[in-house]
């Protein structure tokens, strides 16, 4: 069978009917967009995926789950489908202007999920203290607005040039528009030039009930997690303008202070006898300590002629200072604390719930929980060990203290 004898008549058709030979040349470019996009969106990128799977990076895996390769797929078929607007006839103006902005479109989502890429892969390389993710963020707005600008001018036909002149006038309503936006832009700048926050620090911020480690610092918010495990969301900009504790330098310091007093109740404070000394001394941390004390206490009465009996005249140990130097040497041997950073064992001043003894030191681990055992374990001690001084723990008094003294009343 000659294949000229079906072509001949079809195309002596054709040169008949000029509109049908223009509508299957319409419905031919549609059809090669349609192949082209199968062909580079289904086949080019299946091979593309089979290939980066294989490789061991996985930055173009970031890309690929970013959808920047799929985006890329529907290029090909705008340009061809510009290319033969002209099929279109008086139509032509308009389907170039249309097929125009889309191409702009599709190449503004490809950047944008280019930059969100980008993002992830900072991320994954730990990159903290320069808060690219706001400069990223930012950028991504101002592609916007280029690309809606550019997208409008296209469709309307005139240049870009032209709308942004007229944008002047507009600008004090995009300010009051994107003030948050610009006011987030500029705390990200301050917070990262100034290093105030990072992903990771723990913070507190008590107006926004938020305690714990920043999860992410974005344009617009920093997501908190907090020790509950609940999210707090805190506007970028309130960073700057209200107060928040950061814990880092805690953290960088190696050491988590300790702040905390016995109370002591003041009708158990007393001079020292030869006796207690004499048991004090049986406490091998406070050894040397009680007999230096004691001989230089006995040398400064015996050079001033003060005897044994006047009490209130000469130079006299007691409980409550040997109880001191006792905490102090037994902190100093503590392995658990920083002996580095400040340490101080005071006395404050006396109230109506005794006389606090504070210990001002710091536990040599950060981590809570270790931090809050090791302080428990101090104090722990510390109480048990205040009656071995002949001194008293001061409380209010409890059920049982108040039924015991009913049964010393006899009652």
């Amino acid at each position: 069978m000659n294949i000229n004898h079906i072509i001949d008549p079809l195309e002596n058709y054709l040169n008949q009917n000029p509109f049908v030979a223009h509508i299957l040349k319409i419905i031919g470019v549609l059809i090669l967009c349609w192949v082209v996009y199968v062909v580079t969106g289904k086949y080019l990128l299946r091979w593309l995926v089979a290939l980066i799977q294989r490789t061991k990076t996985k930055i173009d895996d970031i890309f690929l789950r970013h959808a920047v390769f799929q985006r890329l797929a529907w290029i090909a078929p705008a340009i061809i489908l510009y290319n033969f607007a002209y099929l279109f006839g008086g139509a032509e103006t308009l389907v170039r202007r249309v097929i125009a902005a889309a191409i702009v479109l599709i190449v503004l989502l490809v950047v944008s999920a280019f930059l969100s890429a980008v993002i992830d892969i900072l991320s994954i390389r730990d990159e903290r203290r320069v808060q690219v993710k706001s400069y990223i963020q930012i950028s991504k707005i101002i592609l916007y607005v280029i690309g809606v600008v550019i997208i409008i001018s296209a469709l309307v036909g005139q240049s870009p040039l032209v709308l942004l002149s007229g944008i002047g006038a507009l600008t004090a309503v995009l300010i009051l528009v994107f003030r948050d936006t610009i006011l987030s832009f500029i705390a990200s700048l301050q917070i990262s030039s100034y290093n105030l926050v990072k992903v990771g620090d723990w913070i507190e911020v008590p107006k926004y009930g938020a305690d714990g480690d920043v999860i992410d610092i974005a344009l617009h918010t920093v997501k908190v997690q907090n020790w509950d495990k609940t999210i707090t969301m805190i506007p970028t900009h309130k960073l700057i303008e209200e107060s928040f504790k950061n814990w880092r330098g805690m953290q960088q310091s190696g050491g988590r202070r300790i702040k905390r007093a016995v109370h002591i109740d003041m009708s158990s404070v007393r001079f020292c006898d030869d006796e207690m000394l004499d048991r004090f001394e049986r406490v091998s941390l406070i050894r040397d300590y009680v007999r230096e004390r004691r001989s230089e206490v006995e040398r400064h009465n015996q050079e001033r002629g003060i005897t044994p009996d006047d009490t209130a005249s000469g130079r006299r140990m007691t409980n409550l200072g040997t109880f001191r130097a006792y905490v102090q040497a037994y902190l100093r041997n503590h392995p658990k604390v920083h002996q580095g950073l400040t340490f101080l064992i005071r006395q404050l001043q006396p109230g109506p719930h005794g006389l606090p003894i504070e210990i001002y030191v710091f536990a040599a681990d950060t981590i809570w929980a270790n931090y809050e055992a090791i302080q428990a374990d101090i104090f722990d001690h510390i109480i048990a060990v205040v009656p071995l001084f002949d001194l008293a723990v001061y409380q209010f008094p409890a059920g049982r203290d108040v039924k015991v003294m009913g049964i010393m009343n006899g009652e």
